[in-house]
């Protein structure tokens, strides 16, 4: 059996398919998730699961080098929103139109996951990234300068 929180086969495959830069949706209940889009439904009931539960999932196996939500969440969801901010304190971190979530930025989406939040503007962009100290480990290899707070880390 795999080690680790995260148990979902199909959630695990979606990150294992992430490269660099491929964005993962992580939305409420209610999201209107695009017909053609991958989509891995974990809703069951309301909150179940809910948002802080995947997302502290996803945070243990998945490297999120920036991390967007929508630019209404400070005003109307503070509690998700340092939620988010806790789980992927180490990503860059953009607000965005939450109508920009909804259309352009869905049909972008490499992969969809559905909670059972019932979270107002729960929608939460991560964008894959690179674990920074062991990409650029070999000797030789120079890291781009937006790098170098991540080298200094590892």
């Amino acid at each position: 059996m795999k080690r680790g929180k995260l148990l979902n086969c199909e959630l695990n495959h979606a990150i294992g398919a992430m490269g660099h830069g491929d964005l993962m949706i992580v939305c409420d209940a209610g999201f209107p998730i695009p017909i053609d889009s991958w989509r891995i439904d974990l809703a069951i009931t309301r909150d179940m699961p809910d948002l802080k539960t995947v997302l502290s999932a996803i945070a243990d196996d998945f490297i999120a080098e920036k991390v967007s939500y929508a630019d209404t969440l400070p005003d109307h969801n503070p509690v998700l929103l340092d939620t988010v901010r806790s789980l992927f304190d180490d990503a860059d971190h953009e607000m965005i139109a939450h109508e920009t979530i909804l259309g352009e930025m869905a049909a972008k989406a490499k992969v969809i996951v559905r909670t059972g939040a019932f979270d107002p503007w729960g929608n939460i962009l991560l964008y894959s990234g690179v674990d920074v100290p062991k990409w650029f480990a070999k000797p030789g290899t120079v890291a781009p300068p937006e790098y170098a707070k991540k080298l200094q880390q590892g």
